[in-house]
C-alpha cells in the first residue's frame, strides 16, 4: 500500500478495525521473512514485533504508527477501508497510414 492511501485511511480507521486487520494478518501471513514495506532493513516478522505484537484496542495510537501499520499490513484491511483502484479506460489510439514521398 502506498503512503498517501495509508494517510487517508489512518484519518478514519478505528482501533477495532486495526485490530481486525492485525488479527487477519497474523493468521494469513505465511512467510514472515519477507522484506518489510516500511523499512527495507526489517522483515515482516520484525515489523510485526514492533507494530502489532502488543496491540491494545484502548490505546490512542499516534497517526504515524497507524500509517505504518496500514502500510505494512494494509492488504488485510476490511474491504470497506481498502482504497478503490482507478480503472483506466482504454482509449483507442488514432491511426493514419504513413504517407511516403514518392519520387517517380
Amino acid at each position: 500500500m502506498n503512503r498517501n492511501d495509508a494517510k487517508e485511511i489512518a484519518e478514519v480507521i478505528t482501533n477495532k478495525q486495526l485490530q481486525e486487520m492485525l488479527s487477519k494478518a497474523k493468521t494469513e501471513i505465511k512467510d514472515w521473512t519477507k522484506v518489510s514495506t516500511c523499512n527495507k532493513g526489517f522483515t515482516k516478522g520484525v515489523a510485526w514485533n514492533i507494530l502489532g505484537e502488543n496491540f491494545d484496542i484502548n490505546y490512542p495510537y499516534h497517526r504515524i504508527a497507524k500509517i505504518n501499520m496500514i502500510r505494512e499490513f494494509g492488504e488485510f484491511l476490511p474491504d470497506e477501508l481498502k482504497p478503490k483502484k482507478n480503472k483506466r479506460k482504454y482509449i483507442k489510439p488514432v491511426h493514419h497510414d504513413p504517407k511516403f514521398l514518392t519520387t517517380d
